[in-house]
């Protein structure tokens, strides 16, 4: 159906798929036609007020308080079907959306309509010679596909960012979700309409299947942005196969360095925290690794504490004669190990002999995500920092600080692990792109 605001009256007119009339659309044609009407609606999206995209975002809020029932109904079914499909339980619990957690959704999208607007921004001007006048502003990226796994929360968290920085959304969840999905961007549209911008800033990608998200990936000149969220496999075959542009997100295979000058009361807690505070996300620690120098004083104390906690460790021949004594789980670490996102509590474990050969390991297995060193000496955290090539590093912090609300953004959409177009946790300023815009006074060029 199309819907046309009062406010918008010619908003929504959109060219129908090139399916032969009379005939039922194929997929292809349904995803192209939902990718032409994100493009139409980003053009009004683009160049609405601040103030019009917050009442949206807290309109949306409001909705998914009051209609969260066929919210947590929808998702009920998937939960269900996931169970039966034999689903680990932690991917379970991840695609669990209860009253409560809907909640913290909801509040959450009230948190980014709270943030500075990026739109507009000034990033530099100046006034030439010549008296013409240049500046490099801030402008939405314009339709952004965003491909992700069975996290209902995405859903809502993407349209939230993506409407705050004027773009319109395709969202692309895993087939697990589709019930929860498809409730979820209903309450979001109905909100938009209710505030006076297009249902379609905000759309569901048709489809379940592979070739649909294949059609997102191919929808080059309609939709400018990728964006995977989600593990290895589902970012590889997003970057591999798409025409569209792709900012990739991160793989953590996050390392935590102690150092020879590390201070072991420290140490001890950040590694930790850095592998069991939350072990299935991506800026959760996968492997430790400690200078020979110290590790007959802190081995002890960290196994004891990672037992304590029901790691495994995966070590090394150096390592197993401390695990020994300590009486931690214990195995054999094979290349496999070094390269995993384990998303569990396991983590692989080795004993270097300097802080080169900490840094010679992790260039080799990091993932390009987070790392981390520990210590006490200011020539070795330098030398850490300016070798180790990362979207984040950790200087006597855990890994599981590099995430957009920790770092003060607000929210993020996910953590790139590339170097173009953004780098890091990707807030709302990496939503957007610039455009230059020079006035003058009638000059031409000589």
């Amino acid at each position: 159906m199309v819907v046309k605001s009062d406010r918008y009256p010619c908003s929504m007119s959109v060219p129908s798929s090139t399916a032969v009339l009379g005939d039922a659309p194929s997929e292809r044609d349904a995803v192209l036609d939902a990718a032409r009407r994100a493009r139409v609606a980003s053009t009004v999206l683009a160049p609405a007020t601040r103030a019009t995209k917050d009442a949206a975002i807290a309109a949306i809020a409001d909705a998914l308080d009051a209609r969260a029932g066929e919210v947590v109904a929808a998702n009920a079914g998937d939960v269900e079907r996931a169970v039966a499909a034999g689903t680990a339980a932690g991917l379970v619990d991840r695609l669990t959306i209860t009253r409560e957690r809907l909640a913290a959704i909801a509040e959450a999208l009230r948190d980014v309509a709270k943030l500075p607007d990026p739109v507009g921004e000034v990033i530099r001007g100046y006034t030439l010679p010549n008296g013409l006048d240049v500046r490099q502003i801030r402008v939405p990226l314009g339709v952004l596909g965003i491909i992700y796994e069975a996290r209902p929360n995405v859903t809502v968290d993407a349209a939230g960012l993506g409407l705050k920085s004027g773009n319109a959304v395709l969202l692309r969840g895993s087939s697990s979700a589709y019930a929860s999905n498809t409730a979820l961007v209903a309450v979001m549209q109905d909100a938009l309409q209710a505030s006076g911008l297009p249902r379609d800033c905000i759309q569901l990608v048709p489809g379940t299947t592979h070739e649909a998200a294949k059609h997102l990936m191919t929808a080059r000149g309609l939709v400018d942005v990728l964006i995977p969220r989600g593990g290895a496999g589902l970012i590889r075959s997003v970057v591999e196969e798409s025409t569209v542009p792709v900012i990739e997100t991160g793989v953590g295979n996050c390392h935590v360095y102690i150092d020879a000058a590390a201070d072991i009361d420290k140490a001890v807690p950040l590694l930790v925290n850095a592998k069991t505070q939350r072990p299935s996300v991506c800026n959760a620690a996968e492997t430790f690794l400690v200078h020979a120098d110290i590790a007959d004083e802190f081995l002890p104390r960290a196994l004891a504490a990672l037992k304590e906690s029901g790691v495994t460790v995966h070590g090394d021949a150096r390592m197993r004669r401390y695990a020994e004594r300590s009486g931690i789980e214990f195995a054999d670490v094979t290349d496999d190990d070094w390269a995993a996102e384990y998303y569990s509590l396991d983590i692989a474990a080795g004993v270097v002999e300097s802080l080169d050969d900490a840094v010679r390991h992790i260039r080799r297995w990091s993932s390009g995500h987070t790392e981390a060193i520990v210590t006490e000496n200011q020539s070795a955290a330098r030398a850490f920092v300016a070798q180790v090539d990362a979207a984040a590093v950790m200087v006597n912090a855990s890994t599981r600080f590099t995430d957009g609300g920790e770092f003060g953004f607000g929210a993020e959409i996910g953590i790139s692990t590339q170097k173009l177009h953004a780098r890091g946790p990707m807030g709302l300023t990496e939503l957007t792109s610039t455009k230059y815009v020079v006035t003058g006074d009638g000059h031409i060029r000589t």
